[in-house]
């Protein structure tokens, strides 16, 4: 046994010092990364990942908001590996293959109505790129073409991904500021934050306002806006903000009065994750342009589409000429192994009754959820379905935020691995997004380790300042 922990160190060592010498990674100041030790995950079974050492972690964020079924499902794996048995990869370009024809089908067939042409990309960034090149084209190729109309309204502090053209369309200036000479000029309306409104009115009297303001730049702005972008109903990336109820149907109200596109941002909130297949159906309203990624395969593999309504896809039609195609593609759009793998996660949904799962757990966790609201670092809880963000707080009376540069998200998060949880914050809002296939057992334990880590937390940071 002491052989094998010695032989466990001896491999962990050299896993970090090879990983701190070449790995780059995402959304990390690797100059802390370096001076810690690293977690190396090894494998993983249903909502556990395993460390190298064989410690057992409750994957509280889906794998970065993919995992529906939980790890190495076997009816994915089948899938996978009889697609290994056919082709690998064969391009979309001027070919087709089965799996991607099948799954094109099957989304248009779970889509909101009028949806009815694919496009297939890699991830969410990709498929929000799609989005915007096909608005804006769109604009100029219909047969009464409107070319002013070349600018897009998107939400302040949304995130719609890394590329450049999706972030023109955000606004987290932690994110996105240093950008922005490279980008192309975007409107930004208030985004609907019932916590911290943007226009300082309260919920109960507000009348949604922040749909007002983005009334107001449509109205001044109509022969300019091709599409206005949202993530319906819950904005992730942004600290899990929960927009109100209505507010993504008032939003498709007004582009069809103001003759603008709606693109629904759904690669965060699709598939299940707030408790409908797609989240535009709890507002029941069908955008222009919808954008899915992450859950698509269940974790599996890269994939992301964009469906579009016959209106666009027909404005790209014309002889070779007349230079109306979409000039867009990816060498691997489309792979069949990911097509393969999400058909299969699709049909999961249905075998295991999928959505009616994750809302009886969503409810139970809302419930543990609410016994968080006691801790003094607490100040919001804002959850739709298996989506949910901790926003911790200095005065929870007052809302004062905690200082950015005590890193409180940081901290609670990198202590739940103690008591094996993983979880990522968004700054000062912890994130809890689990497997679709958790249980409600395994609700409790994360919640459980919520309690105790904020607490401990709380007592450090708000007993007299920032820990040394």
């Amino acid at each position: 046994m002491e052989t094998s922990h010695c032989g466990f160190d001896a491999e962990w060592a050299r896993l970090e010092a090879l990983d701190k010498a070449h790995v780059w990674h995402p959304f990390t100041q690797m100059q802390g990364w370096r001076a810690e030790r690293p977690l190396i995950i090894e494998r993983a079974e249903g909502c556990y990942l395993y460390d190298l050492e064989g410690r057992r972690y409750l994957d509280g964020v889906s794998s970065l908001w993919v995992t529906t079924h939980g790890h190495r499902t076997p009816e994915l794996d089948a899938a996978l590996r009889a697609q290994l048995d056919k082709v690998a990869h064969t391009t979309l370009l001027g070919l087709t293959h089965a799996p991607a024809i099948e799954l094109a089908a099957k989304l248009v067939e779970l889509a909101p109505p009028g949806l009815t042409k694919v496009f297939y990309s890699d991830a969410g960034s990709t498929a929000v790129e799609v989005a915007l090149k096909m608005a804006f084209q769109y604009w100029r190729q219909r047969t009464d073409p409107r070319p002013r109309k070349t600018k897009f309204i998107h939400l302040r502090e949304s995130y719609h991904g890394d590329t450049v053209g999706a972030v023109s369309v955000g606004g987290i200036s932690l994110f996105h500021s240093l950008y922005r000479p490279l980008l192309f000029e975007a409107l930004a309306a208030p985004e609907p934050h019932c916590y911290r409104c943007p226009l300082r009115l309260e919920r109960a009297t507000c009348g949604m306002a922040c749909a007002d303001e983005l009334e107001r730049l449509l109205e001044a702005n109509a022969d300019e806006i091709a599409a206005v972008i949202i993530e319906p109903v819950m904005m992730g990336a942004a600290g899990m903000l929960a927009q109100p109820e209505g507010y993504a149907r008032r939003v498709r109200e007004l582009c069809t009065q103001y003759e603008a596109l709606l693109i629904c941002d759904e690669v965060a909130t699709g598939f299940g994750r707030t408790g409908w297949m797609f989240a535009c159906e709890a507002e029941g309203i069908a955008p222009d342009l919808l954008c899915v990624a992450k859950g698509l395969t269940g974790g599996y593999l890269p994939l992301a589409a964009t469906l579009a309504t016959d209106a666009i896809y027909e404005a790209f039609l014309g002889e070779t000429g007349e230079f109306k195609t979409f000039f867009h593609g990816h060498t691997y759009t489309g792979n069949p192994l990911a097509c393969a793998v999400a058909l299969a996660n699709l049909a999961l949904f249905e075998q295991n009754n999928t959505l009616e799962r994750v809302r009886a757990v969503a409810s139970h966790l809302a419930e543990r959820l609410e016994t968080l609201r006691a801790l003094p670092l607490v100040g919001d809880i804002r959850q739709r379905g298996l989506m949910a963000g901790i926003e911790l707080v200095a005065d929870r009376h007052a809302r004062t935020p905690l200082p950015p540069e005590w890193l409180a998200g940081y901290r609670v998060t990198n202590r739940c691995r103690d008591y094996g949880v993983i979880l990522r914050p968004l700054g000062n809002v912890v994130v809890l997004m689990p497997p679709l296939a958790i249980s409600t057992a395994q609700a409790d334990e994360l919640t459980n380790v919520l309690r105790v880590v904020i607490a401990e937390v709380g007592r450090e940071l708000l007993a007299g300042g920032e820990p040394g």
